[in-house]
C-alpha cells in the first residue's frame, strides 16, 4: 500500500518503511508525526482525494534533524568589479514512514 502526501509545499509518494528528507518539521528525534494531507492512497484499491482523502493518514517517526550540504551562491557582473559569495545550508527533517492507513 502506498500514499501520496503533501508537506512543505511538495508531494511525496511513500510506502511503509521509506526514509525521506522533507522540509523541516518541529519535533525531536524519535517523535511521531502524522500527515493528514493525503492526496491519494493506492494498492489493491485506489482512492483519489478531492483534494484530500477523507479518513486517510500516514504516520512517521523523526529519524534526524539536520542541515543539507552547503550550496554556494555566487553573483558576478563582468567588468564591473562586482562579486558576492554566500553559502546556504537548508535545514531538513529525515523521517521513516511507519504506517499508511486509508
Amino acid at each position: 500500500m502506498y500514499a501520496v502526501i503533501k508537506t512543505g509545499g511538495k508531494q511525496y509518494r511513500v510506502t511503509e518503511g521509506d526514509r525521506l528528507r522533507i522540509e523541516k518539521l518541529p519535533g525531536d528525534v524519535g517523535a511521531s508525526v502524522t500527515f493528514d494531507e493525503v492526496l491519494m492512497v493506492g494498492g489493491d484499491k485506489v482512492a483519489v482525494g478531492t483534494p484530500i482523502v477523507k479518513g486517510a493518514k500516514v504516520t512517521a517517526e523523526i529519524v534526524a534533524q539536520d542541515r543539507a550540504k552547503k550550496v554556494i551562491v555566487f553573483k558576478f557582473r563582468r567588468r564591473k568589479n562586482y562579486r558576492r559569495k554566500r553559502g546556504h545550508r537548508q535545514p531538513f527533517t529525515e523521517i521513516k514512514i511507519t504506517g499508511v492507513s486509508a
